[in-house]
């Protein structure tokens, strides 16, 4: 199985900009369809980008589409999610997932880090 560990969250101002990365372990990353998800307090988890394991293709949330990135460096065994044009509403706990099989919006993914928080301020 694939453990997977997110960092790069902190506390920023809005119109900053951060990179979270997802690093895993245990298999390679690159077979996993990968996404991105955040909760933000009082709220579901929602669906925040993903990138499928064939074809690289990428999804986003419309809220942050033109904002935020996913990519993949599969040398590092990593995935990335570049954050730009940060907003008070991004505030959240940000987590990885994965799967071999399932994606993209459903939080149906086998595997999940423990997150990271992503503060925005006004």
């Amino acid at each position: 199985q694939v453990q997977l560990v997110e960092s790069g969250g902190g506390l920023v101002q809005a119109g900053d900009s951060l990179r979270l990365s997802c690093a895993a372990s245990g298999r390679t990353l690159g077979n996993y369809n990968v996404a991105w998800f955040r909760q933000a307090p009082g709220k579901e988890r929602e669906f925040v980008a993903a990138i499928t394991a064939s074809l690289s293709n990428t999804y986003y949330q419309n809220s942050v589409k033109g904002r935020f990135t996913i990519s993949t460096d599969n040398a590092k065994n990593t995935v990335y999610l570049q954050m730009n044009s940060l907003k008070p509403e991004d505030t959240a706990i940000y987590y990885c997932a994965a799967d071999p099989r399932i994606c993209c919006v459903s939080p149906d993914f086998g595997y999940w880090g423990r997150g990271t928080q992503v503060t925005v301020s006004s």
